[in-house]
């Protein structure tokens, strides 16, 4: 352990909450002492760090569903790594492990809330970073939102939006895997022909396109049995006329407003009133119950191929602040990850 103590564990810390769209600013970098263990507890190093959008809500300070990041404190987020030093007797070192340690390089835990996916003797059998996407809590959302909320049913048309990131990739998949047609919507025409010849979707509706509510209407011609909804904003008045009665919406996220400093507000809300749409917000941690039935179904798919991942990779923990700025804004392809 003396050569873990003379290195250093390089830490981001939420240094003030933003107003508008976040800076770079708005963190601060140090560096501390990587602290001794006491019995019960293990060193993990982290090798790769997960950026989601969730984390700009936990950056503000008005009242949700989970308690902010304070200031001066490290700012959350899902990382998978390796432990190095134990002291707790269901963990050894060189174990792989998946866990909430936040934007940093080391964490130390008692164990709650560490999830082992593979071993020095029995390595994980899928790449360590598709825990954090695919295979982890973006896959599990997507699994639990789709069918515990949406309940698709074979040869309906499901819609996704933010199709192309690392929730929605997953939708789209699961609902193909499930007999649906799969409709995406997503930015530029990149992320489209990636959405539909890289992962398989019937078809995807660029958002950025001017003639977007003409192409939405061509894309979905027996309207939208399920829409998973990323995003809100104009998008969702838009999906809403294509809305089919009783048809279901899980609200996943409401990207388009966690920037702004003044909602959107939905225009056409009357159509959940005349469709007798079901609308139903969730966090994935609603869903504890299936989280072990859907990672292990999540991660057969994966590993035979019947689910596609693609990652977009940042360098560094120093990068990290621009990495998450850059994926709320829409820049990445996939998941948003840091490799450590």
């Amino acid at each position: 352990m003396n050569l873990m103590l003379s290195l250093h564990n390089n830490q981001i810390l939420l240094k003030r909450r933003p107003t508008g769209w976040v800076t770079p600013d708005d963190f601060e970098s140090v560096q501390t002492p990587i602290p001794s263990l006491s019995a019960g507890q293990v060193l993990v190093k982290n090798h790769f760090l997960s950026l989601d959008p969730y984390m700009r809500s936990r950056m503000s300070d008005a009242k949700s569903y989970a308690e902010p990041v304070k200031l001066g404190e490290v700012m959350v987020g899902g990382t998978v790594g390796e432990v190095v030093e134990s002291q707790h007797p269901k963990f050894a070192v060189g174990d792989q492990v998946v866990g909430m340690f936040g934007w940093q390089t080391y964490g130390v835990s008692n164990g709650r809330g560490l999830q082992k996916v593979g071993s020095a003797a029995a390595p994980s059998r899928i790449p360590l970073s598709v825990w954090l996407g695919a295979a982890g809590m973006p896959g599990v959302t997507a699994y639990a939102g789709l069918f515990e909320i949406g309940q698709p049913k074979a040869g309906e048309t499901v819609l996704v939006s933010a199709a192309a990131g690392a929730v929605g990739s997953v939708v789209g998949q699961l609902a193909k895997l499930h007999g649906c047609r799969a409709v995406g919507i997503a930015g530029g025409p990149e992320k489209c022909a990636y959405v539909c010849e890289q992962l398989g979707f019937d078809a995807c509706v660029d958002y950025k396109s001017p003639n977007f509510r003409a192409q939405l209407k061509a894309a979905v011609p027996n309207g939208v049995d399920v829409y998973f909804e990323n995003v809100g904003g104009a998008i969702l008045d838009a999906v809403l006329a294509r809305m089919n009665n009783f048809s279901r919406i899980p609200v996943c996220g409401l990207i388009s407003d966690y920037n702004a400093t003044e909602a959107y507000g939905v225009k056409n809300f009357v159509a959940i009133l005349s469709k007798r749409i079901k609308v139903q917000g969730f966090i994935v941690t609603d869903f504890a119950q299936i989280w072990g039935q859907a990672v292990q179904t999540l991660a057969d798919h994966i590993e035979h191929g019947r689910i596609k991942t693609h990652e977009t990779i940042a360098e560094g923990l120093e990068n990290a602040p621009t990495a998450f700025i850059g994926m709320l804004k829409g820049a990445n392809l996939g998941k948003q990850l840091v490799r450590l």
